[in-house]
């Protein structure tokens, strides 16, 4: 704020897939529109953005009073007029006649546009800046969450993996008590005991998902650390995963698989929604 004028400029922002950015300018200064929309998007590449922008002549200079003088006498004149036809007496004063419509107006003096396009631009930049640090502290605290989501989604993953042959032993224990207990001491065709194993391990697996779910976790941890604008991307990544953790969940065969696969859509559904927050 300068001596002459104050100016105040506001941003608000909240998540959006694109950049949508709405202004609301006083109406002299919607000639400065296109530039502060255009300077917005330099810094500004996702969310939807409102921004306040307000200016104020401390000099009060910026209007004048217009005097129209005839209209004046005319209504002097009426008035008068009027007091002889109705034998009224009574002095008539200039403030009662520049009550009437029309006689005083105010209008706009020529404003210096490039001296309030400086004002307001350099305060745009303060605010911007201010903006832009608040967002990053908010997107540092939102990198450091989501990492952790990501080391608990890992031990998830490593937990089916080695859940996976444990179920595939215990299937092929209790398949071979079932048969025992029909056959009794007639003996066990391991030929055909194997075959159902081979049939339910090829059932319940589920390594080529725990291996790309392994995959996009990486990935996501990458980008997170290489920083930039990468919100899109992890939306993306973020999709991927819920997809691998949905196939896990209608595998599984087991209570404690499907809990962790539960566990792994649930962190996943919460990255979703954070990673709206990353430019």
């Amino acid at each position: 704020m300068s001596q002459d004028c104050k100016v105040t400029v506001e941003i608000k922002a909240v998540n959006h897939r694109y950049c949508d950015i709405n202004m609301k300018l006083p109406r002299k200064l919607n000639y400065l529109e296109t530039d502060v929309r255009n300077y917005l998007k330099k810094s500004i590449g996702r969310g939807k953005v409102d921004v306040f922008i307000s200016y104020e002549d401390l000099t009060a200079g910026d209007v004048n009073v217009r005097l129209n003088e005839e209209l004046g006498r005319e209504y002097y004149q009426a008035i008068m007029k009027l007091g002889e036809t109705l034998h009224i007496n009574g002095e008539v004063t200039a403030l009662q006649v520049a009550r009437f419509s029309d006689v005083l107006t105010l209008e706009d003096l020529p404003v210096n546009q490039e001296y309030i396009r400086q004002q307001i631009m350099e305060t745009l930049e303060a605010a911007l800046e201010h903006f832009s640090q608040s967002r990053e502290r908010e997107g540092e605290n939102l990198k450091e969450d989501i990492l952790r989501k990501l080391d608990g989604m890992k031990k998830n993953v490593e937990f089916i993996e080695k859940r996976y042959p444990e179920l595939i032993l215990e299937y092929r224990r209790k398949l071979e008590d079932k048969v025992k207990e029909l056959l009794g001491d007639t003996g066990i065709d391991e030929s055909r005991i194997a075959s159902e194993v081979v049939i339910y391990a090829d059932k319940i697996c589920v390594d080529e998902e725990t291996v790309r779910l392994n995959s996009h976790i990486e990935n996501m941890k990458e980008e997170l650390l290489k920083g930039g604008a990468v919100g899109r991307k992890l939306d993306f990544i973020a999709q991927e995963m819920n997809r691998e953790a949905n196939t896990i969940l209608s595998k599984a065969n087991d209570m404690e698989v499907s809990n962790r696969a539960i566990d792994l859509k649930t962190e996943i559904e919460k990255i979703r929604e954070q990673v709206q927050n990353i430019e």
